[in-house]
């Protein structure tokens, strides 16, 4: 039986940490569904936070969803789109085992080849922690990109905050130094920019235990981005610079054994690279049945080569807070290897960029 309103409405925030077995290496999860069979009474909070552990799983915003219907099979398509822009096996620099120093020969014999998932999940907007309109009617897909490797399931873990109420405790603005190069990624996380410590201070001064924090680049702010992605240099130094330098680069290599020379592919490949991609949103189109005008917004920012048309990356981010068992005070809760990041394509006039944090508790 589910509680009263004004009962749930006088409890504290309700958490819920779900374990995931993914039967499939891409694989839509629905976590409501899940949460639904082990509490009732969640559905009766007015709000929800959905937070993913994990580089390559995540989760779309409602609003994109709800403009899909919630109908999974137009959520796959529009994911493939991405998909067929970075297929498996590529020319990746991550992927490339021997280059990577930072791991040990027995890691690199089962560190996964999946520098394709990082790449379709920064480009296709999934976040790490999305906030939603509680609806238990309604599907919420964990969006599974890597879920298995070498024929095992990889365990994957998700957090869901059911709550009424968030409350704008404060906010500061922030000062990241970036480069001089045009095009550069920085590990907000990163000890040396001393970013987090700011951040845990300041939970710790407002006794937040339950509640959210939210960046964004400041309004001012222009050919820039946010994700939250794990900073492998390999990754983020070169894989992902080559896709702002080329969004076709990784797909263009896709059956035409360029792997020789990927920074030279013949304009002819470019073009079948085009037409593949283009026939894959048109499916997608098909799929959902959106207007045209959609069909020349989507092409227009996949075949522009200007990455602030062509990756779907966000303005902003948010990092979950919450406190340890036995604990009164919480902390930023993140996997291993998630980083907040910062993404720029063009160079900052002034080499630094301005970030909005918000600091949110739930009731």
């Amino acid at each position: 039986m589910v509680p009263p309103k004004d009962f749930v409405g006088s409890q504290p925030p309700a958490e819920h940490t779900l374990e995931i077995e993914p039967k499939a290496r891409f694989e839509l999860i629905d976590v409501n569904r899940m949460i639904s069979s082990t509490d009732e009474s969640f559905e009766a909070f007015d709000k929800a936070v959905y937070c993913s552990y994990h580089t390559t799983a995540g989760y779309l915003d409602q609003n994109f969803c709800e403009r899909l219907q919630n109908d999974p099979e137009s959520v796959a398509t529009y994911l493939n789109t991405f998909r067929e822009l970075f297929p498996p096996d590529a020319d990746y620099r991550h992927d490339q085992m021997d280059l990577r120093d930072e791991l040990s020969e027995s890691q690199r014999l089962v560190e996964p080849r999946n520098a394709d998932s990082h790449l379709t999940y920064i480009s296709s907007g999934l976040g790490n922690v999305v906030t939603y309109e509680n609806r238990p009617d309604k599907p919420v897909f964990f969006v599974e990109l890597d879920g298995m490797s070498d024929q095992h399931s990889r365990k994957r873990r998700t957090t869901v905050i059911g709550y009424n109420k968030s409350v704008k405790e404060s906010s500061i603005v922030c000062q990241v130094p970036v480069s001089a190069h045009p095009m550069d990624s920085i590990n907000l996380r990163s000890d040396g920019l001393g970013l987090y410590d700011q951040l845990n201070e300041m939970i710790r001064a407002l006794g937040i235990k339950s509640g959210r924090i939210d960046m964004a680049l400041h309004h001012s702010e222009q050919n820039a981005g946010l994700t939250v992605n794990e900073y492998e240099t390999l990754l983020m130094r070169d894989d992902l610079i080559d896709v702002l330098h080329n969004p076709m680069r990784f797909v263009a290599e896709k059956g035409y054994n360029m792997l020789r020379d990927p920074r030279a592919i013949p304009e002819k490949a470019k073009n079948y690279a085009k037409y593949d991609l283009v026939r894959a949103v048109n499916k997608f189109i098909d799929k959902t049945g959106l207007n045209e005008s959609l069909v020349e917004r989507v092409l227009d920012k996949f075949l522009s080569v200007p990455a602030s048309r062509f990756l779907r990356m966000k303005r902003g981010v948010s990092l979950l807070v919450s406190a340890p068992e036995g604990k009164e005070v919480g902390e930023i809760i993140q996997g291993t290897y998630q980083s907040p990041i910062l993404v720029q394509w063009r160079r900052a006039p002034e080499s630094v960029r301005r970030l909005n944090v918000r600091f949110v508790r739930f009731e």
